[in-house]
């Protein structure tokens, strides 16, 4: 099994990289944070310019009909940078679940979507810039007559709206295969925050100095970091193999899947911690960019299922043997959720 990035696909994480590192996205999160969204569409653009936003669009649709790979290579990046509105949504789960002229909008730059989906993102992200607000539970329905209410989130930069809506029309489409769709695109960008805080924290261990030597040459330092290194890179290849699962449409996706964003939750959550700790009390002022990458670690880490809900998810395949999936909308993590809900909440 090949887990090794072609030259194109390299050269597609390139580009994406430099076009974010200009574009100064800490300044974005933080005005998208109040509701300030002209930077934010300003770089959307240029995104569609790049083929980011009909990266998995069908090509009838004016997309690229890339696969899970580039998806997550590309979505990794904008967890590097913290690049804050509804990408998983609108880059992995609504063009994987719709097949409508919607796309063609998508795909062009112009619109962005979100979606409620039951028993795991109770709240519509980022609603009040969406042209298309779905709610997902047994059907999937496109909301009209919408009216939003804004809910406080662990991140600012996470807009979580609850979703009122007077009318809707239902949608046709793979429900089960968009949410494991989204899914890895959220453990791919996680994956992303969990190398920017590693990256961030060891450029900050080399400067700052206590007992006349710089933090970064004690020993605990070095283990910390080590620890938080070997995490994502147990991760990395767990997501790789999730999106041949996914490319493959193979039955057990959604263990692999599950299994991606387990350990790139858990890798994302021990770089926030290890972030937080080596910095010292500069890590918990929101002055500093750190709690960008910080809050949206720890936030979507139960966004897309909980991670003990992905858990009793991979442990029934593994305990049956069976490749029968066990969807998102089947209820199995409807007592998680409630036992959880506070946690989703927030993120």
């Amino acid at each position: 099994m090949r887990f090794a990035l072609d030259q194109e696909q390299q050269d597609m994480a390139d580009a994406l990289r430099n076009l974010l590192n200009a574009a100064d996205t800490p300044r974005i999160a933080r005005d998208w944070a109040v509701g300030d969204a002209e930077a934010w569409w300003k770089l959307w653009r240029g995104l569609a310019e790049l083929g980011l936003t009909g990266l998995t669009v069908a090509q009838r649709h004016g997309g690229l009909g890339l696969g899970p790979v580039e998806l997550a290579v590309c979505l990794e990046e904008c967890g590097y940078a913290a690049l804050p509105g509804p990408l998983v949504e609108s880059l992995a789960f609504l063009p994987r679940l719709l097949s409508d002229a919607w796309l063609e909008d998508l795909a062009a730059g112009r619109s962005i979507g979100t979606a409620v989906i039951a028993d795991h993102l109770p709240y519509a992200l980022d609603a009040d810039q969406a042209d298309a607000v779905f709610h997902c539970d047994s059907t999937v329905r496109r909301l009209g007559g919408i009216r939003l209410r804004r809910q406080e989130s662990f991140d600012p930069t996470r807009r979580l709206f609850r979703v009122d809506h007077s009318a809707s029309a239902l949608v046709s489409g793979d429900f089960d295969a968009a949410f494991d769709e989204g899914v890895l695109g959220c453990a791919s960008y996680l994956l992303g925050l969990g190398r920017r805080l590693l990256d961030t924290s060891t450029e900050y261990v080399k400067q700052r100095h206590q007992f006349g030597r710089p933090v970064g040459e004690f020993q605990a330092v070095k283990h910390h970091l080590a620890n938080v290194a070997l995490k994502l890179e147990f991760a990395r290849p767990l997501i790789r193999g999730a999106c041949l699962s996914m490319a493959d449409d193979v039955p057990w996706r959604f263990r692999d899947v599950s299994a991606a964003k387990i350990a790139a939750g858990d890798a994302a959550y021990a770089a926030a911690r290890t972030a937080l700790q080596v910095h010292g009390a500069i890590g918990y002022t929101a002055e500093h960019d750190l709690h960008l990458w910080l809050t949206k670690a720890t936030a979507l880490r139960s966004a897309w299922g909980t991670p003990a809900w992905h858990r009793r998810r991979v442990a029934a395949a593994l305990a049956t043997d069976t490749t029968t999936p066990i969807g998102a909308a089947s209820g199995a993590g409807g007592a998680d959720f409630a036992r959880n809900r506070r946690h989703s909440a927030a993120g």
